[in-house]
């Protein structure tokens, strides 16, 4: 059955991948990518992570059992885990707590979603901002993501990894193993140029 019509399934809100926790707070996203993992699989180590009911931040944290066996929790599922920043901050702080490393995988749109400078908000309780970058310009970027930014998404993203910068938060640009080394190349010139450093992730 379609975990997204199965109402008898209980939704993921936390799940291991690749030796880290992860945490899944939401479905809802600002893009459409076309190379997305939810577009042709509906979860991750045949964990589904489409969600019936966003969790709450308590229902998050109920669920963090065995936080002593993980270095690192990262907010990352089948959405864009900034829309749900109170729940981030509440649950991070928990986190944080307990003595462990937090990151967010994220398209950078939270500056623009919430409409002011996140990043100060999240210092001190998020140790790592990973932000897809995806193209090294704002049309190809907005080819490969649809965003629903249209065109601005790109400067949308770039500002909200100079301000984590400039809040004192590791802050990286990633692009997809998908695109050519002369992308590669131009998108690391980008990550330099808002003080950022760039990875190259493996696409599922």
């Amino acid at each position: 059955m379609d975990c997204k019509g199965d109402i008898m399934r209980e939704d993921i809100y936390v799940y291991e991948h690749a030796g880290k926790l992860y945490i899944n707070l939401t479905n809802q996203c600002t893009n459409a990518c076309t190379f997305c993992l939810r577009n042709h699989t509906d979860g991750i180590d045949g964990q589904p992570l489409w969600l019936q009911k966003e969790p709450s931040a308590k229902e998050v944290i109920e669920k963090l059992t065995g936080l002593n066996r993980y270095e690192e929790v990262v907010f990352c599922g089948f959405g864009e885990p900034i829309i749900k920043l109170d729940e981030i901050k509440e649950v991070a702080a928990y986190v944080k707590e307990k003595g462990k490393k937090t990151r967010i995988n994220t398209n950078g749109h939270g500056n623009a979603y919430h409409g002011r400078n996140i990043a100060p908000e999240l210092k001190g309780l998020i140790d790592t901002v990973s932000v897809s970058l995806n193209a090294s310009s704002a049309e190809h970027y907005d080819a490969l993501c649809q965003s629903v930014y249209g065109k601005d998404a790109y400067a949308h993203l770039l500002d909200f990894a100079k301000s984590c910068v400039e809040a004192g938060i590791h802050t990286v640009l990633s692009v997809v193993d998908v695109v050519d080394e002369e992308e590669i190349e131009a998108s690391r010139k980008i990550a330099e140029s808002v003080g950022a450093t760039l990875r190259v992730r493996h696409h599922y």
